[in-house]
């Protein structure tokens, strides 16, 4: 989000030193957990006699758009609802969300553990299902979703750096060939969601799966279903209740959706 609305919600020094020797600690233990888990499962996989290279190149596929998706799901969540002192989640993980829209910037001066720890520690799920299925059956279809699994590691740990990526001046050559590529998320497509009414392109992996979920409208869905019952106003924390009711007022259930900008 640019300075102007978010920018006025929230103190961006305050929010940064949210950042504890605690959480880093947490991160630090996930990333082992992780690693371990991810290392278990692509043994287990190795060792399976239906393991074939041909399904990776699918499985490879489906881990991304898993990652993409839920990318945006949890990042709708946390700039969508809460606050910083929402149990628990408020200074765990919405906290970095309501920094991230006061300084875009500050991303890229996190080191790798303040920027990926989260999401590394966070893949140990995607670790642990696929050696359920594992666990479950070694038939081709358990062991193509525990391959999906081990992609879905690769792809959600890396999602933090690739946002990163996308906000820095000057990647590296090769990050912004990726880019240009639609490989992973371009500066340009996550722009969008920086920019009024601030309720687009929440997946940032690769950014894939924002068409598909603007097309069916899942979070603006989502969001009425959840004001209706609860009252609640969405991303009023964020961006103040003022704007956010603005928001709303702009985009009646029939209205069309902004073109992106790209």
């Amino acid at each position: 989000m640019s300075q102007g609305q978010g920018s006025n919600e929230h103190d961006a020094s305050e929010l940064e030193a949210g950042y504890t020797a605690g959480h880093r600690l947490y991160e630090l233990g996930g990333i082992a957990l992780t690693t371990i888990l991810g290392t278990w499962l692509v043994v287990r996989l190795f060792q399976s006699p239906h393991l074939s290279g041909w399904w990776a190149p699918l499985a490879a596929l489906m881990g991304m758009l898993f990652a993409d998706f839920i990318s945006g799901f949890v990042h709708w969540m946390f700039d969508t609802w809460g606050s910083v002192d929402t149990p628990v989640v408020g200074r765990l993980a919405i906290r970095t969300f309501r920094h991230h829209h006061v300084d875009q910037k500050a991303i890229t001066r996190h080191d790798f553990i303040e920027t990926n720890g989260h999401n590394i520690a966070l893949s140990t799920i995607c670790a642990t299902f696929g050696l359920l299925w594992l666990h479950a059956s070694s038939s081709l279809t358990s062991v193509f979703f525990a391959m999906g699994g081990a992609f879905a590691i690769v792809f959600v740990s890396m999602t933090s750096q690739i946002h990163k990526w996308a906000h820095e001046t000057e990647p590296s050559a090769l990050i912004r060939f990726l880019q240009r590529a639609r490989i992973i998320l371009s500066p340009a497509h996550h722009a969008v969601h920086h920019a009024a009414p601030y309720n687009r392109n929440y997946c940032i992996t690769v950014g894939w799966m924002n068409g598909p979920l603007r097309a069916i409208r899942f979070f603006e869905t989502l969001e009425r279903v959840i004001t209706a019952v609860t009252g609640a106003i969405p991303r009023a924390d964020d961006i103040g209740e003022e704007a956010a009711l603005e928001t709303i007022a702009e985009l009646p259930v029939d209205a069309p959706l902004p073109q992106r900008v790209d």
